[in-house]
């Protein structure tokens, strides 16, 4: 492939230019099967709120993913409670368009530098559902480890397997 075919995928912090509609086109019964299904239209407009107020790069951060200019996508970090400590957690939901070109793990790749960016903790988790193929090996295409199964709960009352994949954000 020569360079002007290559494409053109980056993060672009959260803003109200496009990304409730982002938002919204990722709240479909598809791409929320491993989440608990779709949320109430207030659910996901308190959800854009949320990640327009969380645009702290100390304390977590959400983007767009862009490919080509065109809003495909979203992926941050945040501080979750894992095993009784403080972790940096990422997610990424892409639309239905822009899957199957690698562009979720090219997303968690770029993520990567914000988080080292922010310190604070040593490792970034993913805790993808256990039967959700895809988003493990976004996992394992993004160079995160496989530390083992476990429960996790979401949303608040809905326990669910996944996995624990961790990526070291500083490696010796």
């Amino acid at each position: 492939m020569n360079r002007s075919q290559t494409p053109d995928v980056r993060l672009e912090p959260w803003s109200e230019d496009g990304g409730l509609d982002l938002l919204h086109a990722l709240n479909t019964p598809e791409l929320t099967e491993y989440l608990g299904g779709p949320e109430t239209r207030e659910k996901v407009e308190d959800r854009h709120r949320r990640y327009l107020a969380t645009n702290d790069h100390d304390r977590g951060q959400m983007f767009r993913i862009v490919l080509d200019g065109e809003l495909a996508g979203s992926i941050g970090h945040w501080e979750t409670t894992w095993q009784g400590e403080q972790v940096w957690e990422t997610g990424w939901g892409v639309l239905p368009a822009f899957q199957g070109r690698g562009l979720a793990a090219t997303a968690a790749r770029l993520l990567v530098p914000h988080v080292r960016a922010a310190g604070r903790h040593p490792h970034l988790h993913a805790f993808p559902a256990t039967g959700h193929a895809a988003s493990n090996a976004v996992c394992r295409k993004a160079g995160f480890t496989l530390v083992g199964e476990a429960s996790i709960e979401y949303p608040k009352g809905n326990w669910h397997p996944c996995n624990d994949w961790r990526l070291a954000l500083n490696p010796a």
